[in-house]
């Protein structure tokens, strides 16, 4: 046969590169029950859609040629539920997926295809940082990266899992990517633990560095926690249904579950009478969106707040809400982040946001301040001002101070209604009557009662309809109904559903 030393040797080197870092290491991945990269593709991406680019990269120093099948990073692209996405999955079987300027050119093309020609990239995360001795010295520094590796302007979206050790690159895209998904177990840091002790000379664990519960409660670069490689994958399959495949198409309608509109009619058996009164605003939530369509991100951080992706007959909204089970729904300098960076991604992807409120105001104090609440305020205000995709408020309860322009009163939103319960005014009327009047509950019980009376006189619903500060009171149970109509009379039917993307360069973390 002319050609069959050709297909033996071609045969031989793809076998070759798919082998990866070698059974051995692979054995111990099994053993751990954790995916290897070729896993991870196949477990994400459909069946048979994946196309690979650079299977036969490796290093550029001939001495690590043999041992570097892929250069440590498998790249290509595929499918998610029929829908196109370019993939990249650190192998950490070879040199601990370590980043040289080959693999970075890899990556960098499947990044420009996904981009240009208009559909999502998902990164794999677990890498050890830069190759060395590929980067030592000046010119391995010189000659190391791309030009704009690490620009994001938000073309289409991004989603990123944490799946084990990942320093450097791995972290990188992590902060730079929309949707962040850590595996427990995981580290995601500038350097690795061991790095870090030599640097600092103490002992340094690496849960403390960069486990799951630095990121999802005190960081909040974590969007979700896992506890397995499966679990994390299908949150990235999840968050990706709710998206866009890029910044200039609506995100796709789903078919709305039976039964959707039953849950609202009895949302009253949640909401206490009284405004001092706690409740877990999620199960307000679940009565109005479709059915299991509810999809929080960043649940463990800046609890007072719940930003989250959802469905209201079909179509993506981006849910905020006061959480009054958490210091009474007061909004804290994390709150204020987590709020930020949703309205960043919900505007960059066509997709109408709906506030749902009942807070007492900002958490004030000098902790606060030194949390920078003042300047996270103001970005929180003009990110509602650069927004351009609709905003729809319903107020529950309580609505006070400078947060009721934050969660949309003032013209901050498109349309603004609010339950028959509902109160508004610039502080907490029992606040307000010792500063307005210097009247202490205890000292002056029956002065204070009857001075508070007046200062509640004037902030219900009604009122605040009178002089069309509130668009329309409506009975709780009218929720969802207002809503529907409200997406359909706010849709964006000019640019078929899409904004002006004025955030699309607004930094990736905060």
């Amino acid at each position: 046969m002319a050609f069959e030393k050709k297909i033996r040797e071609h045969s031989q080197l793809k076998e070759k590169a798919l082998s990866m870092g070698g059974t051995k290491k692979l054995d111990q991945r099994k053993q751990q029950g954790i995916l290897n990269a070729r896993e991870r593709i196949d477990y994400l991406l459909d069946p048979g859609s994946f196309e690979e680019s650079g299977l036969f990269t490796r290093s550029v120093l001939p001495e690590a040629q043999d041992e570097t099948p892929t250069d440590g990073k498998i790249a290509g692209f595929g499918k998610i539920e029929k829908r196109q996405v370019g993939i990249i999955a650190n192998d950490f079987t070879v040199k601990g997926a370590s980043s040289t300027a080959l693999n970075a050119k890899k990556m960098g093309h499947i990044k420009q295809v996904a981009t240009t020609r208009g559909f999502p990239m998902v990164y794999l995360g677990e890498s050890s940082g830069a190759r060395m001795p590929d980067i030592m010295g000046a010119r391995g520094m010189a000659f190391s990266l791309e030009h704009n590796l690490y620009l994001r302007k938000r073309e289409t979206p991004w989603a990123n899992a944490i799946l084990g050790n990942a320093f450097g690159s791995s972290a990188w895209y992590a902060c730079m990517s929309d949707f962040n998904v850590i595996r427990k177990g995981s580290c995601m840091a500038v350097s690795s633990a061991r790095l870090v002790s030599l640097a600092t000379r103490g002992e340094v664990n690496p849960e403390d560095l960069g486990g799951w519960k630095l990121h999802s409660e005190i960081t909040g670069l974590a969007d979700l926690v896992a506890d397995t490689d499966e679990q994390a994958l299908d949150a990235i399959k999840r968050f990706l249904s709710y998206m866009p495949s890029n910044h200039m198409e609506a995100p796709p309608r789903a078919a709305v579950p039976k039964g959707s509109d039953e849950p609202v009619k009895d949302i009253l058996d949640l909401i206490p009478p009284e405004r001092t009164r706690v409740y877990d605003v999620k199960k307000v939530i679940l009565k109005i969106v479709d059915i299991d369509s509810l999809f929080e991100l960043k649940a463990r951080f800046g609890m007072t707040v719940v930003t989250a992706l959802a469905r209201i007959d079909g179509k993506t909204v981006g849910i905020v809400a006061n959480n009054p089970l958490y210091k009474g729904g007061a909004i804290d300098a994390d709150a204020c982040d987590k709020v930020c960076s949703f309205i960043v991604l919900c505007d960059s992807f066509n997709i109408p946001m709906v506030f749902f409120v009942d807070q007492p105001g900002f958490l004030i104090g000098i902790e606060a301040e030194r949390k920078k609440i003042t300047g996270k305020i103001i970005n929180w205000m003009n990110a509602m001002a650069l927004a351009t995709m609709p905003k729809i408020v319903v107020q529950f309860r309580k609505n006070y101070g400078q947060a009721w322009l934050n969660m949309g009163g003032g013209k901050n939103a498109d349309e603004f209604a609010a339950w028959w319960l509902a109160e508004t005014s610039f502080m907490d009327p029992s606040s307000a009557v010792g500063v307005v009047f210097g009247v202490n509950r205890e000292a002056e019980p029956a002065r204070y009662e009857e001075l508070l009376d007046k200062m509640v006189q004037d902030t219900s619903a009604h009122e605040s309809a009178s002089v069309y500060g509130i668009k329309q009171v409506i009975d709780p149970s009218e929720t969802r109904d207002y809503l529907k109509n409200m997406l359909d009379i706010h849709d964006l039917r000019i640019t078929r559903g899409v904004g002006q993307h004025l955030m699309r360069s607004w930094p990736t973390t905060f």
